[in-house]
């Protein structure tokens, strides 16, 4: 599983990339469970007709979803990643999946361990063209017993056993896995498509455009 990456900070690669303002606090480069970083949703509004609101906006949020029924944002410690195959089931996940509150987690790389050596190598994942890479999440908005707000998102993996380059990460008994990197010109779609399409996203990225660097 994912609990490490790099987020976009440049603020005008960001912007060209997803086309999008970022927030005013994209949040910490290195970006771990219950960090602050930044996420790309569609508005809630979006819907409503008017011409006014625009197709994605950035926020704040956290890494780590937390469910709007939770007791403290601690939980997200332990929901960083969705599996794809049982998020519209799982307790955690299911009110986002559910009512499509998927997002898109602007990111230059993450962060895998190889452990082929025998020990767990820390190993930097990126898009070989350079470019960032928007990955395939879930948000939620939860509201703290104090009042406060806070927006948090979770990455969405799938299997890779059979991935030319994500097969060789994680212990060797364990089940291979990799988060969804959606191509650019899905990013609109991601975000708008029914529910009832949301597995349709859940592809590998081919691992001929992907850099691994140990």
């Amino acid at each position: 599983m994912c609990s490490h990456y790099e987020s976009v900070q440049d603020r005008q690669r960001y912007q060209r990339h997803f086309a999008v303002e970022p927030p005013a606090d994209t949040g910490k480069a290195d970006v771990w469970p219950l960090y602050a970083a930044s996420l790309i949703r569609r508005p809630p509004e979006a819907d409503a007709g008017d011409e006014a609101v625009p197709e994605r906006e950035a926020l704040p949020g956290q890494f780590g979803l937390v469910a709007h029924w939770a007791k403290d944002s601690a939980v997200g410690r332990r929901t960083y990643n969705a599996r794809s195959e049982t998020a519209a089931s799982k307790p955690s996940f299911r009110d986002a999946w559910r009512h499509g509150q998927r997002c898109i987690i602007p990111a230059d790389a993450f962060f895998e361990p190889d452990w082929r050596s025998g020990k767990a190598v820390a190993t930097r994942i990126s898009r070989a063209d350079g470019k960032p890479m928007g990955l395939a999440g879930l948000w939620s908005r939860w509201k703290s017993p104090q009042g406060e707000v806070l927006h948090s998102f979770c990455m969405l993996t799938i299997n890779a056993d059979s991935h030319a380059l994500m097969k060789n990460y994680h212990k060797p008994a364990d089940e291979k896995r990799m988060v969804v990197i959606l191509p650019d010109g899905a990013y609109h779609d991601w975000l708008a498509a029914p529910v009832a399409q949301t597995m349709d996203f859940m592809q590998p990225y081919p691992a001929g455009q992907l850099a691994a660097a140990s």
